[in-house]
């Protein structure tokens, strides 16, 4: 049995684990990490990864390679580290780092890709080579899997589909400097950020508004729009109809035959079919296997996600 280490590498836990290759996560454990720049996290990785195989090991087992996920840009090719965000951009050979001080090869790829990869070796890829994965959490972006290829862009940066206007007006100001994109609507953060703007025109609203740094609960929004409160109401339909709107923009663009659907957000059956049920279905008939949440765990898609890149890497490495 060949196992992979996996690294899923966040903006608040670094969660690494070992994963043989029919997807079974055979051990794991977190370590927090937090707002740093990257060559702290390279630290934190390497710091981290000495203490799992001290504390946890492996057994008797040699893994076959390591991957790691990451948040920001991520060139697989040249196993750099591109950058985590416009003010954290450093070009970091972190592959050929790990491979040296740890002895194993290892291979890199961004967080959102590195589940697409999960998908295609342990979900819904089992069944499509032409697919859309979107992972709706604290923020929203996709990976597209067109004939079986991953799409990275010139720039391996692919994917950002939440940087798109999806046809909701609300007036929030989005990060990449437009107004109302996907991402300010119906991502964990936009969810804040609309609550924010909306609750003084509902005081009303038992909606609890907590104090700057922390983030307005979607789980209590999802709560109170079932009691038909009228803000949360607003803010879950906005939400639905955005991430319906995104899901027949990348239909339209890509024409896949499944959409599938991660994170916490859309996880939420109330969430999901208020989705579906702004999809026209004109736009979706040829998405012939449907609109489906994963069936992978999303609570470890990105540690599979992590293990499915090293086990891919390694595999493309020896020709298998």
């Amino acid at each position: 049995m060949e196992t992979y280490l996996g690294l899923d590498f966040g903006g608040t836990k670094l969660f690494i684990g070992e994963v043989d290759n029919n997807g079974n996560i055979l051990s794991g454990k977190k370590y927090s990490t937090g707002y740093v720049n990257q060559h702290s996290a390279v630290d934190i990785i390497k710091s981290s990864l000495s203490d799992y195989l001290r504390t946890v090991g492996c057994g008797d087992r040699k893994p076959s390679a390591i991957g790691i996920g990451l948040i920001g840009r991520v060139d697989p090719d040249t196993g750099q580290w591109l950058q985590i965000d416009g003010d954290r951009s450093q070009a970091i050979d972190l592959a050929y780092d790990i491979t040296e001080t740890f002895g194993l090869p290892c291979f890199l790829s961004n967080d959102v890709k590195s589940a697409t990869t999960a998908e295609q070796c342990w979900g819904y890829g089992q069944i499509s080579r032409n697919f859309v994965y979107i992972n709706v959490g604290t923020g929203i972006a996709a990976g597209t899997v067109i004939e079986g290829r991953l799409t990275r862009g010139s720039h391996f940066n692919a994917g950002e589909v939440g940087h798109t206007q999806v046809g909701i007006q609300v007036g929030v100001k989005c990060c990449c400097g437009r107004f109302d994109c996907v991402e300010t609507i119906a991502s964990g953060s936009g969810f804040d950020l609309c609550a924010r703007m909306l609750k003084p025109h509902y005081p009303d609203s038992p909606l609890e508004i907590p104090n700057s740094g922390e983030r307005v609960d979607v789980r209590r929004i999802y709560e109170l729009a079932r009691m038909n409160d009228s803000l949360c109401e607003i803010l879950v339909d906005n939400a639905a109809t955005a991430i319906a709107n995104l899901i027949m923009n990348l239909v339209r663009v890509t024409d896949p035959d499944t959409v599938i659907l991660g994170g916490g957000i859309v996880s939420d059956p109330m969430m999901y079919n208020k989705i579906l049920n702004h999809l026209h279905q004109h736009t979706m008939r040829f998405v012939t296997n449907g609109v489906v949440l994963t069936r992978l765990d999303p609570a470890n898609i990105g540690l599979l996600g992590a293990a499915a890149v090293a086990m891919s890497g390694f595999n493309k490495q020896n020709n298998k």
